[in-house]
């Protein structure tokens, strides 16, 4: 099997007794040459797909939260686009984007449009990045649950103010700061500390219009010191749609962030 190149994640190590991984899968825009090759939309239209599909500057948000919480987060970020694999996916047919062509590896657009050809097979990219970030992610959660006793794992999003034709679940509301969450794996305290976090950014909302965490499948409902939380951040609170520069409501976002590390830290 090829094995990606460590530029494909970092893992960023901070304090060591700090039960907190920020993960942050949505925020790049790099493709590698091959894996262009396989994608059929011409070089104006993929860069507008990524305008749409990339969580742009959460991976400024993560890294300014790190940088001011009191007990420094580790961060784990992944440096290629999901457009090549979406690490956050079920592989397999229990995915639901799949409906959408938007499983571990895409095949439609946010609009809908073919990304990749018929039949094209999923696998080989599957293997060779899909399998060895899970590993790493793992890798990371075992680390943080032998430092500290536990882990909290904070996913890092945003999305379009303005539902896409991919969205399953968007006609609901879409407030500033969504919360996703899982029955297994938000305890109520995780859910109360991100409210209180996230009170002055503005309207806070819960699993609309997108819900659940992520958590390696070696601890899914299975190990209850795994605990998660997605936070969904409107896009227009902190930047240009899509895909423009950040504006003067991102170190209000990051400040947010670093507010819920500290209160999970202690």
């Amino acid at each position: 099997m090829t094995r990606p190149s460590p530029s494909s994640y970092e893992l960023l190590p901070r304090a060591g007794d700090s039960p907190v991984i920020l993960h942050v899968p949505h925020s790049a825009r790099r493709i590698p040459g091959e894996v262009r090759e396989g994608i059929v939309l011409g070089d104006a239209a993929l860069e507008r797909e990524l305008d749409h599909i990339t969580d742009a500057h959460t991976g400024r948000i993560a890294r300014e939260a790190a940088g001011s919480a009191g007990v420094r987060p580790w961060r784990f970020v992944n440096r290629l686009s999901r457009l090549v694999v979406d690490p956050e996916r079920f592989p397999d047919e229990r995915e639901e984007m799949l409906a959408v062509g938007m499983g571990a590896v895409y095949t439609r657009t946010t609009h809908r449009d073919v990304l990749r050809y018929a039949g094209f097979d999923p696998g080989p990219l599957v293997e060779r990045f899909f399998r060895p970030y899970a590993r790493a992610m793992a890798d990371a959660v075992a680390g943080r649950l032998a430092a500290a006793g536990r882990t909290v794992i904070i996913d890092v999003h945003s999305y379009p103010s303005v539902r896409l034709p991919y969205e399953l679940h968007g006609q609901g509301p879409r407030p500033a700061v969504c919360l996703g969450t899982d029955s297994f794996h938000t305890p109520p305290a995780l859910l109360a500390a991100a409210r209180e976090a996230f009170a002055q950014v503005g309207e806070i909302g819960l699993d609309s219009p997108f819900s659940g965490t992520y958590v390696p499948l070696e601890y899914y409902g299975t190990e209850p010191r795994v605990s998660a939380l997605m936070v969904e951040i409107r896009r227009d609170t902190y930047m240009t749609e899509p895909g423009g520069p950040a504006g003067p409501g991102l170190p209000r976002l990051a400040s947010a962030l670093a507010r819920l590390v500290d209160g999970l830290s202690r």
